[in-house]
């Protein structure tokens, strides 16, 4: 008795109380076992997404259809996490295309695709100009300066791209979409060359580190990066091992 009384309770709850109850969930695993109990939970988990900023789908199998939901329903989200931690994981571009027309595209300042062998350049090239487009469109401010109209650029600042089979066209959209940009992990994209690799630095002035290990670049192009912008830390294994040298 005292059970079924317990579970009463429980279903009495509306909706935008569960949501914030959802919300205080550390763990993107615990929202997606409470949205499987049932449809009015499922609803509470997804209106949750909406004030979260950082979101991870670390150590889950999603897939493109799942990816894009979630994240189009965070509204307020700053950071997107989305590297394959796992076995099953299965996003390719498009899921990159469904995300792109997510609204917190534009104000996301850290991305992750680590190690997402199902995309390549066509997804990662439209994510980053739709997010460009949509910054503009949601937060562009017509301000009149010099007889001419001023325009927020895309607030991007960590992306990591390591373990993908991008090339350098993909390198070509960054440089020129984001320049704002910090820190890039670009581990083990063997078909990125010189030439994107020049470009990037050569556009992206605020750039302060760059993870090239795996990479099948001639040192002379490291040489020459650190000649472009002498700051620049130049990393030669993976971030995420928490090892890292300057080039030198």
């Amino acid at each position: 008795m005292a059970k079924m009384e317990t579970e009463a309770e429980i279903e009495r709850l509306p909706i935008d109380l569960l949501a914030y109850t959802f919300f205080l969930l550390p763990s993107f695993r615990d929202l997606a076992l409470a949205s499987g109990v049932c449809k009015k939970w499922r609803w509470a988990a997804l209106e949750s997404l909406a004030g979260r900023k950082r979101l991870s789908f670390a150590d889950q199998r999603m897939d493109d259809e799942s990816t894009a939901r979630l994240v189009c329903a965070a509204d307020k989200l700053k950071e997107l996490n989305i590297s394959r931690s796992c076995w099953g994981c299965r996003i390719t571009d498009e899921g990159l295309f469904k995300i792109s027309s997510a609204k917190c595209i534009g104000k996301l300042t850290s991305i992750s695709l680590w190690g997402m062998a199902g995309i390549t350049d066509s997804g990662v090239i439209n994510l980053i100009q739709k997010a460009k487009n949509m910054e503009i469109k949601a937060v562009a401010i017509t301000v009149l300066v010099q007889n001419q109209y001023w325009f927020q650029k895309l607030t991007l600042c960590n992306l990591n791209i390591g373990g993908t089979f991008i090339t350098d066209e993909s390198l070509y959209a960054i440089a020129n979409h984001c320049p704002n940009l910090k820190t890039i992990i670009l581990w083990s994209c063997r078909q990125v060359t010189e030439s994107g690799l020049i470009a990037l630095v050569n556009k992206c002035r605020k750039l302060e580190s760059i993870n090239v290990g795996g990479m099948r670049v001639p040192l002379d192009c490291f040489t020459g990066l650190c000649i472009i912008s002498p700051a620049l830390q130049i990393k030669s294994v993976s971030q995420h091992l928490n090892i890292s040298t300057q080039v030198a």
